[in-house]
C-alpha cells in the first residue's frame, strides 16, 4: 500500500501560473513561490471582481473523533477534486498545518491517500512562511513589551499583569511556564511568561479574521497585552508598534494557491486550532475564493461543537457570510468510538457499538439545524466497515430526514467523492439556507456561555472558577461584553471531560478561565484541561520523519 507521500510524488503537477490563470488571475495578482505554489494579491483581485457575484460557501466540519481525526480536510479535499472533476466552478480553502501537530501526533493538514493538496511535504513543513511570520510578531510584541518596561515604563505596566505570551509552533510542554528577565539589571526585570503554541496566538486569529490590510492594522491596535498598576488595559495602539507588526505580516497576509491531485485550485491559509482558537481558515482566502468560483468548500476544525459553531457564531457573523450548506464528515469507528468502544478496537466491526454511537451524529445533526443551515452526512469510507454497518448508519441518516453519501475520497480521489458532489449540488439548487447565529451579541457573556454549553454541548449547567467570575465581570465593566464567546474545549466530547462519549446529558461544564482577544474580537473560555500550548505524545512523529541524501522527505504519512 502505497503512502501519502509516494502517492503525492507520483503525481505530475501543474505549474501553479497554469493553476492561476484557469481561475482567471493575471501575472500582477500572483506572487510565484517556486514553480507550484503562489501567493495571491487579494486586495488587487477584489478590487477587479468587485461587482463579480459571490459563490455558494459550504462548511465541512465532522461528529467528534477519535484521536486520529475522521477525514475531514481528506473528505474536504476529495470533494473539491470531484466538483472539479464534474466541470463545477469549485475551489477549496483549508488552514495551514502547524508544525507541532505535524512533528506530535496528529499529522499533517493536507488531506490523504488519493484525496491531497500538494505539494504536500512543503505544506505540511515550512511553506510560505506564514506561520512563522505569525511567531516573529508574536515575539515581537513580548519583546516590545519587556523593553518599554526596561527603558522607564513610562505606561505604568504592571509586570505581574502581563497577559501577553510568547509563541513557538511546535509542541512543547516544558515551556508552558517560564521565568525571565534573570541574571541582573541588564536582562530586565524578572517574571513569570508563558509559551503557546503559534496557531494559539491572537495574531493568529487576527489575520485570519482581518477584511483587509487596513482591518488588520485596526485589528492589531486593539490587542489588549497588559494591565496598569491601577488596572486600565494596555492595547498594542498604546505602545505605538502596529505598524511594526503588521509589517512582519504583510506576505502572511496573502492567501496561499496551491492544487489538488486532479489539479483542482485550493487556498490554503492562516491555522487556528479550533479547541483553543475559532478553527478556521482566514477570511480573505474565503471571500476571495467566492469571488472566483461558484462552489467554495471550506472546513472547520475538530467537531462541529467546536468547529462549525465558531464559524457560524464567529467567522460568518464577523465577515457577513451566507453558507449555503454544510457537510458532517462521520466514519463508522468515530460511531463505535462513541458508542464505548475501546480506541485499540475501533478498527473491528461493532454493530451494537456503532448504533449506541449514533447519539453523537444526532446531536450534531441536532445542532446544525440550530444554526438553519441545510445538512449531509459524508460517511468517510474504511475498509474494516461492514456492510451491515454502513446499511445502518444509512437508514438512520434517512429517518433522520438528511442526505447520505458514501465517500471513498482517500481510496478513489475524485471518482470516491461523486456520490458526496451529486448530492451537495442537488442541495445548493433545491434547499434554501436560513443561517442565523445561535445568539445575539447583547446579552451578557454568561448567557452566551450558557447557550452554547446548553444548546450545543447538552450540559445542564455551568460553573464558574473564582478567576473566570471575576475576568467576566471586567470584561463587562471595560465594554468588551458585546463579543462573541470562543469557547477552548476538548474535542473528543461534547462536553469538557473527553472520557464522556456518545451524547453526555445532564453534566456541568467548567469555565476554568477567562481572556480576552480583543484584536480578533472574541473572549476566549477555557474550560477542563484545554492547554495552548500542546505536549508531544510518548511516540512523537518526529522520530519516524526524515530526509535523504537527494533531499526526499520521509515519515511525514
Amino acid at each position: 500500500m502505497q503512502t501519502d507521500l509516494e502517492i503525492a510524488r507520483g503525481t505530475r503537477l501543474t505549474p501553479i501560473s497554469e493553476v492561476a490563470a484557469a481561475l482567471g488571475l493575471n501575472d500582477e495578482e500572483t506572487i510565484p513561490y517556486g514553480r507550484y505554489i503562489a501567493k495571491v494579491d487579494s486586495t488587487a483581485v477584489n478590487a477587479r471582481m468587485a461587482d463579480q457575484p459571490d459563490g455558494k460557501l459550504v462548511l465541512v466540519t465532522a461528529i467528534n473523533p477519535t484521536p486520529a481525526g475522521e477525514g475531514k480536510t481528506t473528505t474536504t479535499v476529495g470533494l473539491g477534486q470531484a466538483l472539479h472533476a464534474q466541470g463545477v466552478s469549485s475551489m477549496i480553502c483549508i488552514r495551514e498545518p502547524s508544525l507541532g501537530p505535524v512533528f506530535g501526533m496528529k499529522g499533517g493538514a493536507a488531506g490523504g491517500g488519493h484525496a491531497q493538496v500538494l505539494p504536500m511535504d512543503e505544506i505540511n513543513l515550512h511553506f510560505t512562511g506564514d506561520i512563522h511570520a505569525i511567531t516573529a510578531a508574536n515575539n515581537l510584541v513580548s519583546a516590545l513589551i519587556d523593553n518599554h518596561i526596561q527603558q522607564g515604563n513610562v505606561l505604568g505596566i504592571d509586570p505581574r499583569q502581563i497577559t501577553w505570551k510568547r509563541a513557538l509552533d511546535m509542541n512543547d510542554r516544558s515551556l508552558r511556564n517560564v521565568i525571565i528577565g534573570l541574571g541582573g539589571k541588564t536582562n530586565g526585570t524578572p517574571r513569570e511568561d508563558h509559551f503557546q503554541i503559534t496557531v494559539a496566538s491572537e495574531i493568529m486569529a487576527v489575520l485570519c479574521l482581518a477584511a483587509d490590510p487596513e482591518d488588520l492594522k485596526q485589528r492589531l491596535e486593539r490587542m489588549v497585552l497588559a494591565s496598569t498598576y491601577d488596572g486600565k488595559p494596555v492595547t498594542a495602539g498604546d505602545l505605538n508598534i502596529t505598524g511594526s507588526i503588521a509589517a512582519l505580516l504583510r506576505d502572511a497576509l496573502r492567501p496561499n494557491l496551491v492544487q489538488t491531485i486532479n489539479h483542482s485550485p485550493a487556498l490554503i491559509h492562516g491555522g487556528p486550532f479550533a479547541n483553543i482558537a475559532h478553527g478556521c481558515n482566514s477570511l480573505i482566502a474565503t471571500k476571495l475564493a467566492l469571488k472566483l468560483a461558484d462552489v467554495v468548500v471550506t472546513e472547520a476544525g475538530f467537531g462541529a461543537d467546536l468547529g462549525a459553531e465558531k464559524f457560524f457564531d464567529i467567522k460568518c457573523r464577523q465577515g457577513s457570510l451566507l453558507p449555503s450548506a454544510a457537510i458532517l464528515v462521520c466514519t463508522i469507528r468515530a460511531l463505535r468510538y462513541n458508542g464505548g468502544v475501546r480506541k485499540a478496537d475501533v478498527g473491528k466491526p461493532d454493530l451494537e457499538a456503532l448504533r449506541s454511537g449514533l447519539v453523537n451524529l444526532e446531536k450534531h445533526l441536532e445542532n446544525l439545524k440550530k444554526f438553519g443551515v441545510p445538512a449531509i452526512v459524508a460517511v468517510n469510507h474504511f475498509d474494516s466497515d461492514s456492510e451491515e454497518e454502513i446499511q445502518d448508519l444509512q437508514e438512520f441518516c434517512r429517518k433522520q430526514n438528511v442526505p447520505v453519501a458514501l465517500s471513498r475520497v482517500f481510496a478513489e480521489g475524485a471518482e470516491g467523492g461523486r456520490e458526496l458532489a451529486d448530492i451537495l449540488l442537488q442541495v445548493l439548487e433545491t434547499t434554501e439556507s436560513n443561517y442565523r447565529p445561535l445568539y445575539e451579541l447583547d446579552i451578557p457573556i454568561k448567557d452566551k456561555i450558557g447557550c452554547v454549553a446548553k444548546e450545543i454541548y447538552g450540559a445542564s449547567a455551568v460553573s464558574y472558577s473564582a478567576d473566570s467570575e471575576r475576568a467576566i465581570r471586567r470584561l463587562e465593566k471595560l465594554g468588551y461584553g458585546g463579543l462573541p464567546v470562543c469557547m477552548a474545549k476538548t474535542q473528543y466530547s461534547l462536553s469538557d471531560d473527553p472520557k464522556k462519549l456518545g451524547r453526555p446529558e445532564g453534566f456541568t461544564l467548567t469555565i476554568r478561565d477567562i481572556s480576552l482577544s480583543a484584536g480578533a474580537g472574541f473572549i476566549v473560555c477555557i474550560t477542563g484541561d484545554i492547554m495552548t500550548m500542546p505536549g508531544l505524545p510518548a511516540h512523537p512523529a518526529a522520530l519516524d520523519i526524515d530526509i535523504d541524501a537527494d533531499g526526499n522527505i520521509s515519515g511525514l504519512y
